[in-house]
């Protein structure tokens, strides 16, 4: 039997699911969309069912893809039972979708969850007045501490038992109707005490306020990426470089080599033995560049994300920037993305999946993948630059700054369509539930290696019979007299920027012993940063945007890397 669990976004759905289901669960798309949703099993007496958590929504008339998933679903997944989850903080906007649902005489109940922050609020409602008032039964619940949750599943496996007395008598009514009926249902039911803000309250304000707000996105930014890239260091460092230079990496070569010493077979899988930056191999660069360089920053990305996600602090960021990011046609939620690609460009292509429109997020793929470097190639120009000055540094960054907001203005103009306006509930900040906040994280990842692992070993087997057949030697022939005459770079600094499609931090760090002057590492370090993606995000290109729009980026990334580097090399010539 299947159960849905509905309700509007941020009402602390997937903490009751979790509750729910434990940790045998499974998360998935929607079939043709790129929409998520989780499901999982639970025991309801003698009876198992499956429950099946809805992408949040507003009503039932669809305004966004997640919305319109959440209509079919409720439409094809004929369920036996509707658990209705509502913020008890907000009931009278929750009540719409609510009396919406109830409209459709499938056995149904009601969860006020968030109930302890109600009271706390000064919220009071008579949960059972409203349980009258709507005809089916409503339950007070506090998912984070689990209070409550016992009288949800003894309600939940009653109305499987007696689906009867659990089908609403509210009639199906107009917009209007339904409207002048929550208000009467409020006017009964719910009663506000005035009580002074809390400490929490007062900095849920100034997290959306013009100036304090932006104090504190600059802190908590700076912050997210600090734990993130020192998260990312301490895994790789003393977890995935071990297992793979003293276990992995010896054993696989060795195994390899028993049975293809050498030829096509021997560099195809291993290449030049077992050291990542060399060997090329499909089983030894192209798994330690998948599990010991990306899966970390990975890994600690999303567990960032889901704590920034579930304490409530994502919606104040997206409204705050959103004017900035109209101009750029994207909105708010787009700095998302942006936040993730200072640490790995891969999850933040990945994670455009937020944004509605094909435009927006063919403009935030374009703009991460020219202008914004990833935390392991920044800390390699700031290694390369430093000793030199600040200033070298700032002329990449504020070069990489200058493309970033042009080439949004200029793609926000030529491509046709509006930027949707932003209309999201900021809810209060709450404290994540430690289990929910780990199932979440571990179905990211377990996406990420789903989805983007064979991607990224065809890509690397493209480079490797590229290699093999001589094409990359040819390549280097050939661009090296108009780079170098671009650029004013030395033909042996050729190979590095090519080589920048396997690993950009990687072939900016070819760059050290090449004894190029401060301002060639400059141009040179810019021209790397805004060319070609690293094989990983190449990967994931050509997922999410097709063969066609990843041509168009390509082009303005060459284009742009090209005018970068040339304009910067006048520059230094000139002064």
């Amino acid at each position: 039997m299947k159960i849905l669990l509905m309700g509007n976004p941020n009402v602390g759905k997937s903490v009751v699911f979790s509750r729910l289901t434990g940790v045998q669960v499974t998360s998935s798309n929607y079939a043709g969309t790129t929409v998520g949703y989780t499901k999982g099993k639970l025991k309801l007496g003698s009876k198992e069912a499956e429950l099946i958590d809805v992408p949040g929504t507003y009503s039932l008339e669809s305004t966004s893809p997640a919305e319109e998933v959440a209509h079919k679903m409720f439409q094809e997944e004929n369920p036996e039972l509707l658990v209705i989850v509502t913020d008890a903080t907000n009931l009278e906007r929750n009540l719409f979708l609510t009396l919406q649902l109830l409209e459709k005489k499938l056995p149904s109940l009601v969860v006020l969850n968030m109930w302890d922050c109600a009271q706390r609020r000064g919220v009071h409602l008579d949960w059972i007045k409203l349980s009258e008032e709507i005809g089916v039964p409503v339950i007070p619940l506090t998912a984070v501490t689990g209070e409550g949750l016992k009288c949800l599943t003894q309600t939940m496996e009653d109305a499987i038992q007696k689906p009867e007395s659990f089908r609403s008598p509210v009639p199906v009514m107009t917009d209007e109707k339904r409207w002048a009926c929550i208000g009467r249902i409020i006017s009964r039911t719910q009663k506000i005490e005035h009580h002074h803000p809390t400490l929490l309250e007062k900095l849920e304000k100034a997290s959306v306020h013009p100036v304090y707000g932006l104090i504190i996105a600059i802190l908590v930014i700076y912050l997210t990426l600090q734990v993130v890239v020192g998260m990312g260091e301490f895994l790789i460092e003393y977890l995935f470089d071990p297992l793979y230079y003293n276990y992995y990496g010896p054993f696989i070569t060795q195994l390899v080599s028993g049975f293809a010493p050498s030829g096509i077979i021997n560099e195809i899988l291993i290449g030049n033995g077992y050291e990542y930056s060399t060997s090329f191999g499909l089983l030894t660069t192209g798994v330690y560049v998948e599990f010991a360089v990306v899966l970390p920053y990975i890994l600690s990305f999303y567990l960032i994300l889901g704590i920034l996600e579930d304490l409530g602090y994502l919606p104040r960021l997206a409204v705050l920037i959103d004017s900035l990011m109209h101009k750029l046609g994207l909105h708010g939620f787009s700095i998302i993305p942006i936040i993730l690609g200072l640490g790995c460009n891969f999850p933040a292509v990945l994670s455009t999946r937020i944004l509605e429109g094909r435009r927006e997020k063919f403009i935030a793929t374009a703009l991460i993948a020219i202008s914004v470097p990833c935390m392991a190639q920044t800390a390699v120009i700031i290694g390369l630059l430093g000793p030199y000055g600040l200033n070298y540094i700032a002329v990449v960054y504020g070069t990489l700054i200058a493309i970033f907001i042009s080439m949004g203005l200029l793609l926000n103009r030529l491509m046709p369509g509006e930027s949707p306006e932003i209309f999201v509930e900021i809810p209060p900040y709450r404290v994540p539930h430690l289990k929910t906040l780990l199932q979440k994280t571990w179905n990211r990842v377990k996406g990420f290696m789903i989805e983007a692992v064979p991607f990224v070993f065809l890509g690397l087997l493209a480079i490797n019979i590229l290699y093999l057949v001589g094409v990359m030697e040819y390549l280097t022939w050939i661009l090296s007299p108009v780079l170098s005459t671009l650029l004013g770079l030395p033909s042996d600094a050729i190979g590095a920027l090519i080589m920048g499609f396997l690993r950009k931090d990687l072939a900016t760090a070819m760059l050290a012993p090449l004894n190029l002057t401060a301002q060639q590492l400059t141009v040179s370090s810019t021209f790397l940063a805004v060319s070609f993606p690293c094989i990983a995000t190449f990967a994931v290109l050509v997922k999410e945007l097709g063969v066609k729009d990843l041509l168009k980026v390509l082009i303005i990334m060459v284009l742009v890397a090209l005018l970068a580097g040339s304009l910067l090399n006048l520059m230094w010539s000139v002064i």
